[in-house]
């Protein structure tokens, strides 16, 4: 069975490390800290100790699991490792030092892979003497629970790579999606209005936090409203998530950060984590109730899905993933109710068209320009599914 390297025993690191075990593999679990190393193997044998007790293991499996890990402090173990997948700092210098030294390790066959969630591909494989055989490898958070993977080649990715990667990530279990290379790939791009439009929703005084997440989650079907995802998720992570991509798309309004959002990762109100976000979280909490004012709320609905809905078909009319999986992504990947193109073939193309352009009309902002797929499919009258 194939050895598996992981640089970067965070929570993403960790649980990469789980699923590559559990799969049967042999696994090398880098840190350059002792207590980082410790405080994961710690993590996953209370993880252990609890699917023991829901019955989802049993007691020698979890053994035999905890043992196929090794952590260490020496990057020269990967040597004999046949995939090896950094999950360490978003910051792209770091990561290019990483791969040069790494690449210097390792067999000339391994496929050396990023986790990143926004960061070039191409820029990190540039950094390899081999680029090659650099390719991106997205897993979401908790790795061991969410089944969508996000496979990124490269320009410079060789189709060997490309499948193999593929081939070996789909035996582990997960719903693998091909994306191109460019900013947020599918999730985090095609996710942005679900957070953005809300909170421009919220910053012009249309409804409050409470309100907002109860109609995209009472009347839009989502398993999470936008403010309590974000509080989950830490407005230091989601917040510069957003301004990341909108960096990388050449500051295009469409993805413009929220000064809302910003001051609250400013504060230290990181959400869930420290205590405090659009929310409160202490022991005496109070969540403040919603005004469940249907008219209002699918307003709020239909001004958001119809956002995302023109994301996404963007995203296909730009090449940067298969309409199937794009709709695979967003279910499997945020657990989205829907597929947001079958969504939008529901609602009706001509719908979602004249949505965005009365957006456009009151705001006159380049943030509501409609994808021209959508506005051609209209003209046409064809659909997604058709």
């Amino acid at each position: 069975m194939m050895q598996i390297g992981i640089i970067g025993s965070g929570a993403m690191g960790s649980g990469i490390a789980q699923v590559a075990s559990t799969a049967g593999h042999p696994v090398i679990l880098y840190d350059v800290s002792a207590e980082a190393l410790e405080k994961s193997r710690s993590s996953l044998e209370k993880i252990m100790n609890r699917l023991i007790e829901k019955g989802r293991i049993t007691a020698d499996e979890s053994q035999a699991l905890q043992q196929r890990i090794t952590y260490t402090r020496e990057l020269p173990d990967m040597k004999g490792a046949g995939l090896v997948i950094e999950a360490i700092i978003e910051d792209l210098d770091i990561k290019k030092k990483v791969f040069s030294e790494l690449e210097s390790l390792v067999d000339q066959e391994t496929i050396l892979a990023s986790n990143t969630s926004s960061l070039p591909i191409a820029a990190i494989a540039a950094a390899c003497r081999h680029p090659e055989r650099v390719i991106g490898i997205h897993f979401f958070n908790p790795a061991p629970l969410m089944k969508l993977v996000e496979i990124i080649p490269a320009v410079q990715t060789s189709q060997d790579v490309l499948n193999n990667a593929q081939k070996l990530i789909d035996a582990w279990g997960k719903v693998t999606v091909i994306a191109k290379d460019t900013p947020g790939f599918i999730v985090n791009r095609v996710a942005r209005p679900f957070y953005g439009e809300s909170l421009r929703i919220l910053e012009e005084g249309k409804a409050d936090v409470a309100t907002i997440d109860w109609a995209l989650t009472e009347l839009g079907g989502f398993r999470m409203g936008p403010f309590t995802l974000m509080d989950y998720i830490g407005h230091d992570v989601n917040y510069t998530v957003t301004e990341t991509v909108f960096e990388a798309f050449f500051y295009d309004p469409r993805y413009k950060p929220s000064f809302t959002q910003k001051r609250l990762a400013q504060a230290g109100y990181l959400g869930r984590k420290s205590g405090r976000g659009f929310y409160h979280y202490g022991d005496d909490a109070k969540k403040p109730s919603p005004v469940e004012d249907e008219i209002l709320g699918q307003a709020i609905v239909d001004r958001v899905v119809t956002m995302l809905i023109n994301e996404a078909a963007d995203a296909l009319f730009l090449n940067i993933a298969s309409r199937d999986h794009i709709d695979l992504a967003m279910t499997k990947g945020v657990n989205y109710p829907k597929g947001l193109l079958r969504w939008a073939d529901e609602i009706g193309i001509t719908t979602c068209v004249e949505r965005m352009d009365d957006l456009y009309e009151e705001y006159r902002e380049d943030r509501y320009r409609c994808s021209p797929l959508l506005r051609r499919m209209a003209r046409e009258g064809s659909s997604f599914y058709s």
